[in-house]
């Protein structure tokens, strides 16, 4: 799994471009992918809010009510990955500024930025002397692929992660 390659090829820009619709809105772009950004400015119990933006756009997609088990795995798992994102951003960053979650036909990706200067890892869940830390772990588990970008001259850095549609 990548930890520094900013985006797949082909993939859209770095977050925070021209692309980002407006807070709390929605874009359909020419390239059939939806956007949706939520700002964490002034927000507090910003893991379940995450969460229910993402089950928010979830149902939009069609990804729930979800049709059977392998489905309904596929939405927890995208579900999961935004609360260890956030969560991690909470932890080890003053907290998140911002999320985006993308879908297109075949791939959702989660971004979280912050304004941490520590790079994630994925550690070895229950490892001695090293309680807790795990949520990259799962990340790197759940996910087709993650990694961090960072803008230079700019302090913080956007962790994104993602993750298949179900077949």
């Amino acid at each position: 799994m990548s930890t520094t390659r900013p985006y797949p090829p082909g993939d859209r820009p770095e977050p925070g471009g021209d692309s980002a619709p407006p807070a709390g809105e929605d874009a359909a772009p020419a390239t059939g992918r939806d956007t949706r950004r939520l700002s964490f400015a002034g927000e507090s119990g910003v893991v379940p809010l995450a969460r229910d933006f993402a089950r928010q756009a979830l149902y939009a997609w069609g990804w729930l009510p979800a049709e059977g088990a392998d489905r309904r795995a596929a939405a927890e798992d995208v579900l999961l990955v935004v609360s260890e994102l956030v969560t991690n951003a909470c932890l080890h960053a003053e907290g998140p500024d911002e999320m985006w979650i993308t879908c297109d036909k075949k791939v959702i990706r989660v971004e979280v930025s912050d304004r941490g200067t520590g790079q994630p890892a994925p550690r070895t869940p229950h490892r001695a002397g090293r309680p807790g830390g795990h949520g990259m772990f799962i990340v790197q588990r759940l996910c087709l692929d993650w990694g961090v970008v960072r803008t230079p001259g700019v302090t913080g850095k956007t962790v994104w992660a993602e993750l298949g549609a179900p077949a």
